[in-house]
């Protein structure tokens, strides 16, 4: 939860960063980030947009069935867990059977809180810190409530086409930060889960903070560190609108930026289209996630 808007880069440290933990990893195909306002209903409370969760779901499963594999009759779900109308379909039996899971996994999913998690944590002021007040206490367990439950029904909506994923909470992982910075953030669960064929899906959360208390971890902060870290040979963002703009989208003037790239020493600049502004080799940008 929590997009940042050209904040500074937050402090990067992990303990899982030796060449001995990550060299046995095999290279990290992807990073995906969901779009908070493209899988829930931003202005409805706690609100799943199903529909393009399904898709979103079906694309994925899409892009990590190796090319040359032919598409399945019908997908085996590993949501085997009952709900409320729907009635469980066992595929117990069916992946006794399965010798092999013919799927691309590895891959990390990072999601934002959209309706999720926002209203908690700004009316209660948990970006601030300060867990000594009640409200600030109470609101830290009511966000986490939100956001870890809408990090469950991703999971399922991804377990129910057939993507062996696990939730990942950066709190429950042990991460914390600084002054809103990253000080710890541990992957070796991650790249544990990674190992074992699974997809971690995690999230924006609530998390500890060493010099006031607590505060909110964003997940294109999140995005940031693992790529750093794990170096995937893409980072995808699925979002809401058609792409990075060069100020917020809802701005009217907003321009899309079709091309723009970035140095080994991690400076962006735009390429496409010209702005009028813009050096000839293209102009520094703060790039905002919408």
């Amino acid at each position: 939860m929590g997009d940042e808007e050209g904040k500074p880069n937050p402090i990067m440290s992990s303990s899982c960063s030796s060449d001995q933990t990550l060299g046995a990893l095999k290279p990290l195909r992807c990073i995906v980030k969901l779009g908070g306002a493209a899988i829930t209903c931003k202005d409805e409370l706690e609100s799943i947009n199903e529909e393009n969760l399904r898709s979103v779901c079906a694309q994925l499963r899409q892009a990590m069935t190796p090319s040359k594999s032919p598409s399945p009759a019908r997908v085996l779900g590993m949501d085997w867990s009952r709900r409320l109308g729907n009635p469980t379909v066992s595929t117990v039996d069916e992946f006794r059977e399965q010798q092999a899971l013919d799927l691309d996994s590895n891959f990390i999913i990072v999601h934002g809180a959209g309706s999720f998690g926002h209203f908690q944590a700004s009316r209660s002021g948990v970006h601030k810190g300060g867990l000594d007040l009640p409200l600030v206490k109470a609101g830290f367990v009511a966000t986490r409530i939100s956001v870890t439950s809408l990090n469950l029904e991703i999971v399922r909506g991804l377990a129910r086409e057939g993507i062996p994923s696990v939730g990942m909470s950066p709190f429950a992982c042990g991460w914390s930060t600084r002054q809103r910075n990253i000080a710890s953030a541990n992957a070796s669960q991650i790249i544990k889960a990674l190992e074992a064929g699974f997809v971690p899906i995690l999230h924006g959360d609530a998390v500890l903070d060493h010099l006031q208390d607590c505060t909110i971890l964003s997940g294109d902060v999140i995005i940031r560190h693992l790529a750093q870290l794990l170096m995937p040979k893409y980072v995808v963002f699925l979002t809401d609108v058609l792409g990075v703009y060069d100020c917020p989208p809802t701005d009217p003037n907003a321009i899309l930026l079709r091309e723009i790239e970035v140095t080994e020493d991690g400076s962006w600049s735009i390429v496409k289209p010209k702005l009028p502004h813009a050096k000839k080799e293209g102009m520094p940008v703060t790039t905002v996630s919408p």
